[in-house]
């Protein structure tokens, strides 16, 4: 195995998809992790045939611990090379005050955004600081840096990975490896769907009247970050719509 290897967590679709796709064309390999089976392996198997690299399909669920731990332990020594995390597993789950707020959705949330990154990062961080290189791509949000509305604990878990992102840069950037956030605005992928317990239509009303952000928009933004020079560290990317210049005000038309 002589590609660079790339790790990338809740790959089967937006954003993961998007920069799982732009990773193969740039020569990667590629660890692929998901929940959906049939989406990971179809999509592994397109990448395989269009770009003639090697890719791993790992099903865990980030917010598991003994699952991220094995199957990362028990990955094959050619597979253990990893170059490039990006922790993308996250949702939001429920739009309430917090007087209001569901348990479970809080939970899940705080579960997948924050403890999944880190059981996901406790793995694998120790192989780049190891062989001194590496870059990590923390996939945080605007709800990272603003709170709106209803956002409360969503907000708070997306506060949380840009808080981690930065210890993680101070606490690796001795050993070459790289941490950069990047913090998205209003993108159109499965988002809005996952916090509105598939109600489709109460999702796409999110994006009606105005342009927003497409998966391939964040992917292009990953790729810069990773392309720099060994000096040139990108530490933060917020990255908005033009119709919305803050979390909370979407000029729509």
């Amino acid at each position: 195995m002589t590609n660079k290897i790339a790790f990338i967590t809740g790959a089967s679709s937006g954003i993961g998809e998007a920069t799982a796709r732009l990773l193969a064309a740039q020569g990667f390999d590629l660890i692929l992790n998901a929940r959906r089976q049939d989406k990971i392996e179809k999509l592994a198997n397109e990448l395989k045939e269009t770009f003639s690299v090697k890719v791993l399909t790992l099903v865990f669920d980030v917010r598991i611990h003994h699952e991220v731990k094995n199957a990362i332990e028990n990955l094959n020594e050619d597979w253990k090379n990893i170059a490039i995390l990006v922790n993308n597993a996250g949702l939001a789950s429920g739009l309430s005050p917090i007087y209001d707020g569901d348990l479970n959705d809080w939970e899940a949330m705080i579960d997948t955004n924050v403890k999944g990154l880190l059981y996901v990062s406790k793995y694998v961080l120790p192989i780049m600081k190891n062989k001194e290189s590496g870059h990590v791509i923390n996939i945080g949000s605007i709800a990272g840096k603003e709170v709106y509305n209803n956002g409360n604990v969503y907000c708070a878990t997306k506060h949380a990975v840009d808080a981690l992102s930065k210890g993680m840069r101070i606490e690796l950037a001795p050993f070459g490896v790289k941490v950069t956030a990047i913090h998205p605005g209003a993108v159109e992928t499965e988002f809005s769907i996952v916090r509105f317990h598939g109600d489709i239509e109460k999702a796409n009303k999110v994006y009606e009247g105005f342009e927003n952000l497409v998966a391939n928009d964040i992917a292009e933004a990953i790729w810069f970050c990773l392309n720099r020079p060994f000096r040139v560290n990108i530490n933060e990317l917020i990255i908005m719509p033009t119709a919305q210049p803050i979390a909370s005000i979407i000029n729509r038309r």
